[in-house]
């Protein structure tokens, strides 16, 4: 428990920060979820359109400091190499 005022209020800007990056981490676990289902249902098409938008999130993941740089770039390389292993 905080028992200084400094420690009270990094205490609080905590709770928020947490919050702030559950939802953003959230956000991208699912996309990474609807992108690997498209994979798996084998529809190229949309498997190609969710791409673009889950490697933007990627991105902005890595800005966030939500995802490590190399284990986005892991991420990326892999779905792209799925999406781009289906057959057409």
């Amino acid at each position: 428990m905080a028992n200084h005022k400094s420690a009270e209020k990094r205490a609080r800007q905590t709770e928020r920060r947490n919050e702030i990056n559950s939802r953003n981490r959230g956000a991208l676990r699912t996309q990474i979820k609807k992108l690997r289902t498209a994979i798996a249902e084998g529809d190229r098409a949309t498997a190609q359109s969710i791409l673009t938008a889950t490697m933007s999130l990627i991105d902005k993941s890595i800005q966030k400091g939500i995802l490590h740089q190399n284990a986005a770039a892991r991420h990326k390389s892999r779905l792209t190499a799925s999406v781009n292993g289906m057959s057409s």
